[in-house]
């Protein structure tokens, strides 16, 4: 997660913890099949219901839902919509796939990876 939140800094004007939160729900869409149960645990701490009856691809649905919805509750932005330019995400896929925090991603990662993530963002 912060391998992409920290290429922010250097170019644009968003404090930390919102980025944060708008790249969340993909970063854990991306690295969901990765997770094993963990999911679950975060869509029952966020206050779904029901979360043992689930099937592992609905629990995990139901935590990004529940990310997505308690930072649409606070105000956040759900995608990165007059913040990133397209023609910076290269810059930004390359940053953060040459930050040395990205080995510790749960799932593999490539720039193209990377490219897509913010590509669905804007």
């Amino acid at each position: 997660m912060f391998v992409f939140n920290e290429q922010f800094f250097p170019k644009y004007d968003t404090p930390h913890g919102i980025a944060n939160v708008i790249l969340l729900p993909a970063v854990m869409e991306y690295n969901a099949d990765a997770t094993g149960t963990k999911y679950k645990d975060i869509a029952a701490a966020m206050g779904v219901k029901g979360t043992d009856d689930m099937s592992q691809e609905e629990y995990r649905k139901a935590a990004v839902d529940a990310v997505r919805k308690l930072a649409e509750d606070v105000g956040i932005p759900k995608d990165l919509k007059g913040i990133v330019k397209e023609e910076d995400i290269p810059f930004l896929a390359e940053s953060a796939y040459a930050d040395a925090c990205r080995p510790g991603n749960p799932k593999g990662t490539s720039v193209e990876d990377i490219t897509e993530l913010f590509q669905s963002l804007i």
